[in-house]
């Protein structure tokens, strides 16, 4: 029994010095291979140091003390580390290892924002956790002469190659500063990183972020500072952040997405000058990226081709073709900021929201909705204003063209930014009307256009629907306020088109009411249209003009108040009643048709149909003007201007009255 007792001390004693035997052999294994690496920063350029090495076989545990590394590239990028810890130490492979947790404390890193300030910004981070990591064993550093790029996108490749299941750090802090123009500290909280694997990261959240930003504008001082919580983030890929910086993949023309929807607010902005502006919540629902049109390495080349002088004129247009191809390799979903709110020296104002989105360098439609604010004249409402297909990087290149103040913009330049948008449209807008205390309605507006010949459009639609005061101190409106009239509506939709295989232009208004007075409709045709009239070259459309050849009218008027308005003004005038009025005005027109109708004689029945209108109030009146064989629309119209019944007599009169 004490024999076999004995054996079993001394077997327990050499397993236990057996064990710490090859803990200490371990520990100064992994002390060469921790030097090993931080020599491989110092190989390459950078400064690397580091403190005690420790490690714990039993719960493999690594702790590395007071590290210390600063990179090779300009500016330098310093990190300093108080402790790193690395439990559950494994090695899935002899070119990587893992860890259950990998912790770091007290962290700080610095690096220089390089331009004419040399300005300077630091992130203090209390502690920093990654769960479930794997990793290369060996990172591959950029060289002492490798750029801002070459470095960016080694450390996109880095990151590629890890995974963890979450990063953590609870709070970070930092300072920015770039010369006595501007400085400032920010803080960050509640950051958290989920599901990281090759080069993608499932899902973002930081539960605040605050700035205190200091600026000196033309000798000015302010201050502002802001706060922004509940940011999230969802499915990013630096895979496409990596394809941009990759010169290999420049050609490359798909959109590669960046994000996934993303979303924060509420976010708060207050500034020393007196304005304070907040937006309960911002959304973007997807970012994408196209490698072939966002080439940052040629922007930056070019910006620092530039240098800090005044930029020659190539040189302005080569930077603005630049930003304008960055907006052409982004596609950015529907983005969205809800419920803005601003408190400024000139009073308060609301917004609904600001939608609009962006791709191929357009932006598909950028909205305004719900703009509440006061004016010195009264409140002022708009419930939407909408600029539709805004082309912002062809806008870019063409104001470009008109940066030289000693050459005025030549007709084709002009003729350009047509194509750059095409539409407006306008909702629910309440102004103040002068001095008045009142206001005018304008219930919407919508014009687009389209259907380009070269940068002219061909094709055109206005509607508008308004209600305005009347004032009557303004002596051009006192015969309608005479009337009983203290306001005016409209409602009105024009349209015209051309059609280049018939070579006809029609100008269509299906609609033109003027509330208490009259509604109408009118259709225009134009034969015999070329396209040459299109043109941007006065001279060539005016000769192209020539050729244009009159159509078809037709006209259409109902009246709604307008004749009684009209003959108890004409009453007024002539002394008398207003059915006196009524008889005589309708005597004067069937008179008139008379003495036409040597030159035209559908006159008489013209006149005949008009004079019926104004007997009958209520009634509708539609004439329809035939052409009698070719007239040619530039005479036609110095004709009306010299001689009106001469012009008609070029034409076959048809009038009718009705109900």
């Amino acid at each position: 029994m004490v024999k076999i007792l004995l054996g079993l001390v001394a077997a327990v004693v050499i397993a236990v010095g057996g064990f710490f035997g090859f803990e200490y052999y371990t520990q100064h294994r992994i002390k060469g291979e921790v030097e090993a690496a931080f020599e491989q920063i110092r190989a390459s350029g950078g400064k690397a140091s580091h403190g005690k090495v420790s490690f714990d076989l039993k719960s493999r545990t690594l702790r590395i003390d007071d590290i210390a590394t600063e990179s090779a590239t300009q500016p330098p990028v310093r990190v300093k580390i108080a402790s790193v810890t690395a439990s559950g130490l494994g090695q899935p492979d002899a070119g990587r290892f893992s860890a259950d947790t990998l912790e770091a404390s007290d962290m700080e890193i610095s690096g220089g924002i390089s331009g004419p300030t040399d300005g300077k910004v630091t992130y203090k981070m209390p502690r920093f956790v990654m769960k479930d990591y794997s990793g290369p064993a060996n990172i591959q550093l950029p060289s002492a002469s490798a750029s801002i790029i070459d470095a960016y996108r080694s450390s996109l490749q880095q990151f590629a190659a890890m995974s963890a299941t979450s990063i953590s750090a609870p709070s970070m802090t930092g300072t920015i500063n770039v010369g006595t123009k501007m400085s400032g500290e920010f803080a960050y909280s509640g950051m958290t990183f989920k599901d990281i694997k090759a080069g993608k990261i499932a899902a973002m959240d930081v539960e605040r972020a605050g700035f205190t930003v200091n600026t000196q504008q033309a000798g000015k001082p302010d201050k502002m500072t802001g706060e922004i919580t509940n940011l999230a983030a969802r499915d990013f890929d630096a895979g496409a952040i990596a394809a941009i910086l990759d010169p290999q993949k420049n050609s490359e023309d798909r959109y590669i997405r960046a994000y996934g929807k993303m979303t924060a607010g509420p976010y708060t902005i207050t500034s020393a000058q007196g304005v304070r502006m907040r937006i309960d919540a911002m959304m973007v629902d997807e970012v994408a990226v196209r490698p072939s049109r966002l080439q940052l390495p040629t922007m930056l080349a070019t910006i620092q081709a530039a240098g800090t002088a005044q930029p020659s004129p190539t040189q302005a247009r080569e930077l603005i073709e630049r930003a304008a191809a960055i907006y052409e390799g982004m596609r950015i979903g529907t983005t969205e900021m809800r419920g803005l709110s601003a408190e400024t020296p000139q009073g308060p104002f609301k917004l609904s929201a600001i939608r609009f989105n962006l791709e191929d360098g357009k932006v598909g439609e950028f909205a305004v909705e719900g703009l509440d604010m006061n004016t010195p004249k009264g409140p002022f409402k708009l419930g939407r204003f909408a600029l539709k297909s805004l082309d912002v990087a062809n806008f870019m290149r063409v104001s470009a063209q008109f940066a030289n103040p000693a050459q005025a913009p030549s007709p084709e330049l002009i003729a350009g930014l047509f194509p750059l948008i095409q539409g407006v449209e306008v909702k629910s807008v309440t102004a103040p009307f002068k001095n008045t205390g009142r206001f005018v309605n304008l219930d919407s507006f919508d014009v687009n256009w389209g259907q380009f010949v070269g940068p002219i459009p061909s094709k055109v639609r206005v509607t508008a629907k308004m209600t305005t005061p009347i004032d009557a101190s303004d002596p051009s409106m006192r015969q309608l306020v005479a009337t009983g009239l203290d306001a005016l509506s409209a409602d009105g939709d024009i349209g015209a088109e051309w059609t280049g295989a018939s070579r006809s232009f029609v100008v269509d208004a299906p609609k033109l009411e003027i509330g208490g007075m009259m509604k109408a409709s009118a259709r225009i045709t134009l034969a015999n249209v070329p396209r040459e009239v299109f043109s941007v070259n006065p001279a060539q459309a005016m000769g192209a003009a020539a050729q244009i050849e009159a159509g078809a009218i037709e006209f259409t008027l109902h009246d709604l108040g307008s004749v009684d308005r009209g003959m108890a003004q004409y009453a007024r005038a002539l002394n008398v009643n207003r059915e006196t009025a009524r008889r005589s005005f309708a005597d004067e027109i069937r008179a008139a048709g008379k003495e036409t109708a040597a030159a035209n004689p559908d006159a008489v029945a013209a006149a005949e149909a008009l004079a019926r209108f104004i007997e009958s109030p209520g009634q509708t009146l539609i004439i329809k003007l035939t052409p009698i064989g070719k007239v040619p629309a530039m005479q036609l119209f110095q004709m009306l201007k010299t001689d009106p019944l001469i012009a008609l007599a070029q034409f076959r009169i048809e009038a009718s009255t009705g109900l």
